[in-house]
C-alpha cells in the first residue's frame, strides 16, 4: 500500500495516523501538489493529496473517502461506530475538522501572495470560519458528544486540524477560552502516531 502526500498536509497526516493506529504497513511517497511538476496528478486528476494506492493497484483519493476505505478493511481498532447514525455523527465532526484545515490552508495561500495583493477581507473570512468551528468543537466536548480520551476518526481529524494551526501559526490565539479542546489536542499529541507524523520544522 502506498500513501501519496506531503509531510506538511494535515489531510495526509490524518490518513497516516489512521494507518499507524491500525498497524497497517504502507509506503509514503512524498509529492508536493503545488510544485510545477505535480506528480500527484497521476493518482488523482485533481492534483490533490492524499491519494492511496492499494496492493491491488486501486487508487483512492480525498481523505474522507480514504478514511472510509481504511475502515472497510476491518482492521482494529475501529475508528467509526458500527451503528450507521452514530458513524454519521463522527463523519460530520470529521467534516468540521476538515473545514478548519481547508480554511487554514486558504489563509496560508493568501498570506503567501505579495503583500499588496493580499485580501484582508478573505483572511478575516477564513479566521471567522476557523473560530466558529473551534467553538463548535469545544461545545461538542462539553456536551459529551466528543470524549477527550477517545481515538476515532473525529478526534484524530480535530487534532490534525489543531496541529496544522500550530504548525502554520494560523489563529495563534485559538486555545484561549477553549480548555477542553486544548486537553483533547494535548492528549492525542502524546500518541506515537502523532509523534511520527509531526510536520518537519521549517
Amino acid at each position: 500500500m502506498k500513501l501519496i502526500g506531503s509531510y506538511t498536509s494535515p489531510f495526509v497526516r490524518k490518513i497516516s495516523i489512521l494507518l499507524l493506529e491500525k498497524g497497517i504497513e504502507f509506503e509514503f511517497v512524498n509529492e508536493q501538489p503545488y510544485s510545477a511538476e505535480n506528480g500527484v496528478a497521476q493518482y488523482n486528476p485533481l492534483g490533490k493529496v492524499p491519494a492511496l494506492v492499494t496492493d491491488e493497484g486501486e487508487c483512492w483519493f480525498d481523505s474522507p473517502i480514504i478514511a472510509q476505505y481504511i475502515e472497510l478493511l476491518g482492521v482494529a481498532p475501529q475508528m467509526l461506530p458500527a451503528d450507521p447514525n452514530a458513524a454519521l455523527v463522527v463523519k460530520q465532526i470529521e467534516a468540521l475538522a476538515d473545514g478548519i484545515m481547508d480554511a487554514a490552508l486558504a489563509s496560508v495561500r493568501e498570506q503567501a501572495r505579495p503583500a499588496a495583493q493580499q485580501s484582508e477581507t478573505e483572511l478575516l473570512r477564513q479566521r471567522e470560519k476557523i473560530s466558529r468551528s473551534l467553538d463548535m468543537c469545544e461545545q461538542l466536548i462539553r456536551d459529551g458528544k466528543i470524549q477527550n480520551d477517545d481515538v476515532n476518526l473525529a478526534t484524530i481529524a480535530i487534532a490534525c486540524a489543531i496541529g496544522y494551526l500550530n504548525f502554520r501559526r494560523v489563529s495563534p490565539g485559538w486555545c484561549v477560552e477553549r480548555p477542553l479542546l486544548v486537553k483533547l489536542a494535548e492528549t492525542l499529541f502524546q500518541r506515537e502516531s502523532f509523534a511520527q507524523t509531526e510536520p518537519p520544522k521549517a
